[in-house]
């Protein structure tokens, strides 16, 4: 067992010489397909297109060699090489003055790509995870300190099998209950285990100068790589990126992406698009429900209710109704068997129809398709003093769905536990949006649906 995990440094090559591979069908069939049989099938095309993913192979090999990756990630880097490889591959046929092709087959041929070449990264990386999560091809990690970032970082580490991390020792001055099994002892006694045991990587989360010094010189001694944990507040979870100012290093926090104008602009492009197609077609489904909500009980078809909007500011949030005229609708939450729901108005939440009247509220800008879900301004006021970071969920429009609701916070919080965790999840999406991920959840949203979801009601 001593002996895994070695070989892991041939994948990220093995994966760029799958990618090649994928270049050369996806260039043969597109030809084939298309029929064609001169200008952009000919030797110097099919070089150029070889020797532009060449290029960038080492490009490609760092993103291979990256253990923790999510599919929307994936995707996003996908379209970065393929955007790369283009840039280059149309600059050498500019230069040499190769121009006796189409622009319509190179569009069908980047687009095949990115379908194919998207497949394999993210089935690739679904069989890794899995052979990982087997015991293989695992990194052995020794993390050294203590706090928060410390337990944080080993917390990260163990919290998916797939990523082939193996925590074997723990070293600080005091032991603590969470790392109880993999506790080493002391700082002092890092050298010792270093030169018993085969070591991959070290994490150091000490404070100390002279000892983050001596632990980086044991590293290199040793073939060790070393990682520095910044001793952040446990409730600073903002990326960071490295800079420098002459040769002095330092940190600068990540803006939000939806800061980003452009990323704002794609992202309410999207949602008004997608929006004026559901309100066309919603005469399908809104006329059989406005008359099972009428025959189910007296009242009007739609809830109307204010809620916490964007920077904290109220709207009027629409939703089929579901319930009975009643007068706790603004301050107190649904529960599993309500009896204020109507038959109707159950299978209209569990089935999350009630929710597509907001599909109104993203069309006018008050909502996305894809965000934090809005709540009552009576809960606002309420958890934005019990939760610390809870405001920053505000800082991006609510959403119809979102990624607390797709990782099964979703319906009561009767607990405030079960809102810290819807909190924490809004809060990861507004630092780590991106147009895949919106993707991502609206999928996991529809499957869902058809799944059934307990939380649902």
């Amino acid at each position: 067992m001593e002996t895994k995990g070695r070989y892991g440094q041939f994948v990220r090559w093995i994966f760029s010489a799958v990618d090649l591979v994928i270049l050369n069908i996806t260039y043969w069939f597109t030809c084939w397909w298309n029929h064609v049989t001169d200008g952009f099938y000919s030797r110097p095309v099919w070089l150029l297109l070889n020797f532009a993913l060449l290029a960038m192979v080492n490009y490609t090999a760092q993103i291979h060699a990256r253990r923790v990756l999510f599919a929307d990630r994936v995707l996003i880097s996908v379209i970065k090489v393929l955007a790369i490889h283009a840039a280059i591959f149309l600059s050498l046929v500019s230069f040499l003055n190769i121009s006796d092709f189409t622009w319509k087959i190179v569009t069908k041929y980047y687009l095949l790509l990115f379908s194919c070449m998207g497949f394999w990264w993210v089935f690739s990386r679904k069989v890794i995870k899995w052979y990982r999560s087997k015991g293989f091809n695992y990194r052995r990690i020794i993390v050294v300190g203590g706090g928060t970032a410390a337990n944080r970082l080993i917390h990260e580490l163990e919290s998916d099998a797939g990523y082939g991390y193996r925590v074997i020792g723990y070293f600080d001055e005091e032991k603590h209950p969470a790392t109880d099994l993999r506790y080493k002892g002391t700082t002092a006694n890092v050298e010792t285990f270093v030169k018993q045991h085969i070591i991959d990587e070290m994490y150091c989360a000490v404070s100390d100068d002279d000892a983050v010094t001596r632990l980086i010189k044991l590293a290199e001694g040793n073939a060790i790589d070393f990682y520095y944990v910044p001793q952040f507040n446990k409730h600073l979870t903002r990326r960071f990126e490295l800079e420098s100012i002459g040769n002095v290093p330092v940190l600068s926090i990540r803006p939000y992406p939806l800061n980003n104008f452009l990323n704002k602009l794609s992202k309410r492009l999207f949602d008004f698009v997608v929006s004026s197609i559901v309100l066309i077609l919603s005469p399908i489904v809104l006329i059989p429900v406005a008359i099972g909500i009428k025959l189910s009980s007296p009242g009007p078809v739609f809830f109307k209710q204010k809620r916490t909007g964007y920077r904290g500011r109220p709207f009027v949030c629409y939703k089929f109704r579901t319930m009975r005229t009643n007068s706790d609708s603004d301050t107190k939450q649904a529960t599993k068997n309500d009896p204020r729901k109507t038959r109707f108005g159950d299978f209209l939440r569990r089935s999350s129809i009630d929710e597509l009247p907001q599909f109104f509220n993203v069309w006018k800008g008050d909502m996305s398709i894809v965000g934090p879900r809005p709540h009552m301004l009576k809960h606002t006021e309420a958890y934005s003093g019990l939760i610390e970071q809870y405001m920053v969920r505000h800082t991006i429009k609510p959403g119809i769905t979102g990624w607390a609701q797709v990782n099964g916070y979703r319906g009561q919080t009767d607990q405030l536990w079960k809102m810290e965790k819807r909190v924490e999840f809004d809060v990861w999406y507004t630092e780590n949006w991106n147009f895949m991920l919106d993707l991502k959840i609206m999928l996991l949203t529809v499957t869902n649906v058809f799944k059934g979801e307990k939380n649902a009601f």
